[in-house]
């Protein structure tokens, strides 16, 4: 599939950077590709994935500057992440891949003032919606066939290894249900193409519990 869903939100996922270069952990990071969008806002990047074969090409695009990025085979449900280390913490459709409950380990590796960014992927579970995804599946129809078509044009798509891809994703109701407890304050936004944006920032007197 030409068109990349979670491409097309980079930018949004950016506007929440906090102020000022920091530092980030980019939690299922893939190929790299949001990881390098970080350090080219100067920010340096902690990345992880679970799959090896996505960390050794993330490994050879390298990093754009004038951020660094640290690649690294990590499962993020085993991995002992540090309290209060990271000014940013970007979790790119992968949430779904484990519990929703692991998003403590997020939010207690935030520093003070630190945000939490999640794309995730939902199921419909309202009216509201039901009605989103219908509004998008031409949309969503028409990106394929115009990426399909551009890279047919020039050879074709690359035959690179790709992530390991989770299709059960929890419904929507749930997902700002958990949010709510175990984010207090944080906010749940709907998106097209099935995604939601999560956004947490922890307060200025929080420690961790």
């Amino acid at each position: 599939m030409g068109f990349n869903h979670n491409d097309h939100y980079h930018p949004l996922l950016l506007d929440q950077l906090p102020p000022g270069p920091g530092v980030a952990l980019d939690v299922g990071c893939g190929s790299g590709r949001f990881a390098r969008r970080l350090a080219a806002t100067g920010m340096h990047v902690e990345a992880i994935d679970r799959f090896g074969p996505m960390i050794d090409i993330a490994h050879a695009a390298g990093s754009p500057g004038p951020g660094t990025i640290s690649y690294r085979q990590a499962d993020f449900l085993t991995e002992k992440l540090p309290t209060e280390a990271y000014d940013f913490v970007s979790c790119l459709a992968s949430l779904h891949h484990v519990p929703f409950d692991t998003v403590t380990k997020l939010r207690d590796a935030l520093v003070p003032g630190g945000v939490l960014a999640v794309l995730g992927v939902g199921r419909p579970s309202s009216p509201a919606d039901y009605a989103r995804s219908i509004v998008a599946s031409p949309i969503n129809a028409l990106a394929r066939a115009i990426v399909s078509a551009g890279e047919r044009l020039n050879g074709g798509i690359d035959p690179l290894p790709t992530a390991p891809i989770v299709e059960t994703f929890p419904p929507m109701h749930r997902i700002r249900r958990d949010a709510a407890r175990l984010l207090p304050g944080s906010k749940v936004r709907n998106l097209l193409f099935y995604r939601y944006l999560l956004v947490y920032r922890k307060p200025e007197n929080d420690h961790p519990r």
